[in-house]
């Protein structure tokens, strides 16, 4: 069994995102160590990008942030060797294609299974353009992880099919943020899912509380958050690791419920 779909194993899965280099890589790493403690079953790693078109505001402020401070690709890979001396869950990067593409792919994915990633998430990936990558990720053994959207529709089936690690379903339309509430029928994409894999699914894009966190397990097999995070650590900056590690504990808290 990969170690994505062992976060899965027997529970509903909680996953917060965090970007890498926001403030600052040791915030990063006490953060996440706290989000780990606190429950945290999977980690989504962003690497900055200076067009980040999938995010909202708040996430794209991180990437700014993060930029502006000198992150760098082979900074975010350092600390990742640094992270896996103590963090066993499995975690993955989130990024944009550009990114893995200016590095070079095959070098890109293969330090990814040498520093202990799992998998790989890019939203700017269409899915008929994913041949460009899924044969790297397969040679060094890095889940390329599927989105699918609200749109996706009759393509649902298809990408479900082909799934890996687990599939990332978008809640709504647009880019990431807080949503005060979630009304795609998500239900129905969900069914076509499970009727085309086992891969599990977990929900993201707009949940923020423990209310939308359960309700959205309770649809699939977790939930995914990531602005909330971000937005607390806007606010707290070098000091939002016991805010997280509280945050994340009460969201871990609502998933096990569903």
């Amino acid at each position: 069994m990969s170690k994505i779909k062992e976060a899965f194993a027997g529970k509903k899965a909680f996953i917060p995102f965090i970007t890498c280099g926001d403030p600052d890589l040791e915030t990063t790493g006490k953060c996440v160590r706290a989000m780990v403690e606190a429950g945290a079953d999977l980690i989504e790693l962003g690497i900055p990008f200076s067009d980040p078109t999938a995010e909202g505001p708040v996430i794209q402020g991180a990437n700014l942030r993060a930029l502006s401070n000198g992150i760098t690709t082979d900074r975010i890979f350092d600390f990742v060797r640094d992270l896996r001396k103590d963090v066993k869950i499995p975690m993955v990067f989130m990024t944009y294609a550009n990114v893995v593409y200016s590095y070079d792919a095959e070098k890109f994915i293969s330090t990814c299974q040498e520093i202990g990633i799992d998998g790989l998430i890019l939203p700017d990936l269409p899915f008929e353009e994913k041949e460009e990558f899924l044969p790297i990720c397969r040679k060094y053994d890095v889940d390329l992880i599927s989105l699918i959207a609200p749109t996706s529709e009759n393509r649902i089936a298809m990408i479900a099919k082909e799934a890996e690690g687990f599939i990332y379903l978008v809640s709504s339309l647009g880019v990431t943020g807080m949503r005060s509430e979630i009304t795609t029928d998500l239900g129905s994409i969900v069914k076509v899912i499970r009727e085309n894999t086992d891969v599990p699914c977990a929900i993201g894009f707009g949940i923020s509380n423990p209310d939308q966190a359960r309700k959205m397990a309770g649809l699939s097999d977790g939930a995914i958050v990531g602005s909330a995070i971000i937005k607390l650590l806007a606010q707290h900056g070098r000091d939002a690791a016991p805010v997280i590690r509280d945050y994340v504990r009460s969201m871990k808290n609502a998933v096990n419920e569903a």
